[in-house]
C-alpha cells in the first residue's frame, strides 16, 4: 500500500515558506519504493551538479540531501540512506543510536532517478530490504531531508522530537512497513 507523508521543517520561521516536501513509501515483499517530491522554486536552492557517474560519497548531508532511515522492528540496529539530487548516494549501518557508523557494503549500488523542473524536484529510489534484514520482517522508517538554500540549511522530517534537528532519534521512525 502506498501512503504519502508530508515533512515539516524543524524551524518553520527559518524555512523557506515557498517550499513543500512530501514522500511516499510502498513496500512489497522484496522491494521498498520511495518517492520524494519537493515543490517550490528550485532556483532558490543550492543543488549539486548532476554527477556524470553517480557514486558512493560521504558527507552528502552537508548539502541538499534526501534521507531514509530503516530499523527492523525490535532492533537497535538501523540504516541511513543518503540520496543527493546529483545522483551520488551512500548507505550507513549503525549498531544503535549514532553508534558504530560504517558504510553498508551489502548495498554496492543504489541507482535512483532525479527529475528537476523549475518548480519541483522528484527523486525515486527502489531498495531491496532483504539486503539488510529478513525480507518479510517488519521495519520502522523515518523520512527526512536537508534542504540547502544558497546561504542557509533547513531540516525536514515527519516529526521533530528534540531541541535540535536529529534524524537518528528512534522516536522519529514512525512509519511501520
Amino acid at each position: 500500500m502506498k501512503k504519502e507523508y508530508h515533512l515539516i521543517p524543524f524551524d518553520p520561521q527559518s524555512a523557506p515558506g515557498e517550499l513543500e516536501l512530501s514522500a511516499s513509501l510502498t513496500r512489497q515483499s522484496d522491494s521498498l519504493a520511495v518517492v520524494y517530491k519537493l515543490k517550490g522554486p528550485m532556483t532558490s536552492l543550492s543543488l549539486r551538479t548532476i554527477a556524470g557517474k553517480p557514486e558512493r560519497r560521504n558527507g552528502l548531508w552537508e548539502e541538499t540531501c534526501f534521507e531514509l532511515f530503516l530499523m527492523p522492528a525490535g532492533s537497535e540496529v538501523y540504516w541511513e540512506f543518503n540520496l543527493s539530487p546529483s545522483g551520488d548516494w551512500n548507505v550507513y549501518r549503525f549498531n544503535g543510536y549514532r553508534l558504530g557508523m560504517k558504510e553498508e557494503r551489502a548495498i554496492g549500488t543504489l541507482p535512483f532517478e532525479v527529475t528537476i523542473m523549475p518548480d519541483s524536484l522528484r527523486l525515486e529510489v527502489e531498495i531491496d530490504p532483504g539486503k539488510i534484514t529478513k525480507s518479510q520482517s517488519a521495519i520502522k522508517a523515518g523520512i527526512s531531508a536537508v534542504i540547502k538554500k544558497r546561504d542557509d540549511m533547513t531540516f525536514w522530517a515527519l516529526v521533530h522530537k528534540g531541541t535540535r534537528p536529529d534524524f537518528h532519534r528512534k522516536d522519529g521512525f514512525i512509519i511501520e512497513l
